[in-house]
């Protein structure tokens, strides 16, 4: 669980389209095997520490001949952004995909003090 000590607590969300593969023949639309994506969020204002970062899909187009097989998570989370990581593998095919993501923590206050 992660604990927030701050009284200024940040929310910082958006809705990230990661690809649209269908148009051009890209490979998450096209190809077999192990496949990702990565796309870099950058936060509207650092936090103090890295955020708690939750993620959904908003859109979701695949091809139905085959099993629909894919994972959505969030790495790298440091208090200024963190990386969407979609991947997907076998014979599933996806055409597009749009994310949205939410990010809550601590924001630094004019309050704060650092005591070194």
């Amino acid at each position: 669980m992660k604990e927030l000590r701050s009284h200024l607590i940040g929310v910082d969300q958006g809705d990230e389209a990661l690809f649209s593969d269908f148009e051009d023949g890209g490979e998450m639309w096209t190809g077999e095997g192990p496949r990702e994506r990565r796309r870099t969020i950058r936060f509207a204002r650092p936090f103090l520490r890295p955020p708690a970062v939750h993620l959904g899909v908003s859109l979701w187009d695949v091809d139905t001949a085959s099993a629909m097989r894919a994972e959505i998570v969030s790495e790298n989370i440091t208090e200024q952004d963190f990386e969407i990581v979609f991947r997907t593998w076998l014979d599933t095919h996806v055409a597009r995909v749009r994310v949205a993501w939410m990010a809550i923590g601590e924001l630094a206050s004019d309050d704060d003090w650092d005591v070194r």
